[in-house]
């Protein structure tokens, strides 16, 4: 039975928020801790309390490194209490000194993960997502952004750790209702901006919005980005579905005149008598096809990765022989349904077909995980694959073993692991 998720805010939905209804619905939180810091700069500590404002019970989270964890029983948020002692983290400056990451460091960060494929490419479309947005408002470039409050060690774990804990809950579509707007300013790293941010204004568009009376940041870039990744890139929600449970998120500020809560609601899909339940090693996807006789050779190299970027599972060139003997290139593309439409229009605008077949198909996929193999030169990630809980194949990252063998003066077989 395929699982589903609606968000429903009244407050508002930041990433502690998102990750607080999630773990309110039954995630792992001590689990998604472990993983963040098997592989994060930073040791981390999610620090979760019961939480309640006007009649409504769930959760409040605060992610905060290790060493700060708070021990005193007269420091932990009170159940009757809806904020923390100190101030949200997305509503106004840290406390403690962060490390401003770019996207090419978060994206080396997350290679190496212990992460299922399909939880990394959704926390890196998150990061892309924002990225963009602050690129487009800066009028700059993607690569010279710097992720301000997004690329702090918090803000960090609650798009991984948000993502984690929606593979835990098994969800492979989200919805979302309208989400409440404040009023006035707000202040962040570039001083005052109108409120909404002009970031989380970009990522909301598209999106159903209601206007509030709240002087407050109430949906933040991080929360933006989760949500609109979420409902424009995972399946569709249907319309008939089954409610399982709800959980409360609470934020970490009190507001005028609302509670300051996100809820999230777990769906199960109604099955017909004649639906087919697939294992989930298995899946059904399309393949896209383009024939290429006029294209550019350097269009479609230049193409390859930005398909990769917006969704697809897999591309692939093929040379062929086309009518009156002209040589050419198969285009194809192994994509989710959920990313065709915006896949065929990327192969469109990005190459000189005049046509894209595209049909079903399915395929059977390993259970992976990743590995830390040490060697002479370094450390080097190891994806390893599994079939029935047995380890049958084992492939180190190229990039990883490139560039230490960069860093050292060696050939990439060199560092190879043996």
């Amino acid at each position: 039975m395929k699982k589903y998720l609606r968000f429903d805010s009244v407050g508002g939905a930041s990433g502690d928020m998102i990750l607080s209804a999630l773990v309110a619905l039954g995630a792992d939180l001590h689990a998604i801790e472990k993983t963040l810091n098997a592989f994060f700069p930073e040791q981390l500590h999610l620090q979760s309390v019961s939480a309640r404002d006007s009649g409504l019970h769930g959760v409040c989270l605060k992610v905060c490194p290790a060493s700060s964890v708070l021990n005193s029983e007269s420091e932990v948020l009170s159940p009757e209490s809806t904020h923390w002692p100190d101030v949200h983290p997305h509503h106004a400056h840290h406390h403690h000194a962060h490390h401003h990451r770019g996207l090419k460091e978060i994206e080396v960060l997350l290679t190496g993960a212990p992460l299922s494929e399909a939880t990394r490419s959704l926390a890196l479309s998150v990061f892309r997502a924002l990225g963009e947005a602050e690129a487009k408002i800066h009028n700059t470039s993607l690569e010279k952004i710097h992720f301000h409050e997004v690329g702090a060690w918090d803000s960090v774990a609650d798009i991984v750790g948000a993502c984690l804990a929606l593979e835990q809950l098994g969800v492979c579509g989200v919805s979302c209702g309208p989400l409440p707007a404040g009023v006035g300013t707000i202040t962040c790293s570039h001083g005052q901006m109108p409120n909404p941010a002009p970031a989380t204004q970009e990522l909301l568009q598209g999106m159903r919005v209601i206007q509030t009376d709240e002087p407050f940041e109430l949906v933040t870039p991080t929360g933006a980005a989760l949500l609109r990744v979420w409902t424009q890139t995972l399946e569709r929600v249907p319309e008939e579905t089954l409610i399982e449970k709800s959980g409360f998120g609470f934020g970490q500020r009190t507001l005028s005149h609302r509670p300051n809560v996100l809820r999230a609601t777990l769906l199960s899909g109604v099955l017909s008598p004649e639906s087919e339940v697939l294992s989930p090693e298995f899946g059904n996807l399309l393949v896209l096809e383009a024939n290429l006789d006029d294209c550019n050779p350097e269009w479609i190299a230049s193409l390859v990765p930005r398909l990769l970027e917006q969704g697809a599972l897999d591309v692939w060139q093929t040379p062929i022989v086309m009518k009156k003997g002209r040589g050419g290139i198969l285009l194809s593309v192994l994509a989710p349904e959920t990313s065709a439409v915006s896949l065929r229009e990327m192969m469109f605008r990005g190459t000189t077909t005049f046509g894209i077949r595209y049909y079903s198909v399915q395929r059977e996929v390993l259970e992976r995980r990743f590995e830390q193999i040490e060697t002479p030169y370094g450390k080097i990630p190891v994806k390893v694959g599994l079939y029935k809980g047995e380890v049958i194949t084992r492939s180190p990252e190229h990039d990883a073993c490139e560039a230490l063998a960069k860093a050292h003066g060696v050939t990439v077989r060199q560092v190879w692991p043996k």
